[in-house]
């Protein structure tokens, strides 16, 4: 079910899903890369992640009590865009 911005997953427990999240997330860093077409510094284009793509991914997140594993794959989604970012 989709609320508010945030995918409610049926279970026995409250759980959100953050695969719509992550799937966005990427989609506005790739768009940030094409228009950007690395021609800015890695500072700017990383202010501009920061700024208009993170919120994206975070939006809600404050109200689900997310277990390790999803967090995990958050961190995982953040740090795979610092590695394209970074060419690493």
């Amino acid at each position: 079910m989709h609320y508010l911005g945030i995918f409610i997953v049926r279970s026995v427990s409250f759980r959100c899903s953050v695969d719509y999240a992550k799937r966005s997330l990427y989609c506005a860093v790739n768009a940030i890369f094409a228009k950007v077409s690395r021609l800015a510094s890695e500072e700017v284009i990383l202010q501009l992640v920061v700024q208009k793509c993170v919120p994206v991914v975070l939006y809600g997140l404050e109200v689900c009590a997310l277990p390790t594993r999803t967090l995990q794959a958050v961190d995982f989604t953040m740090n795979h865009v610092l590695m394209k970012l970074f060419k690493t």
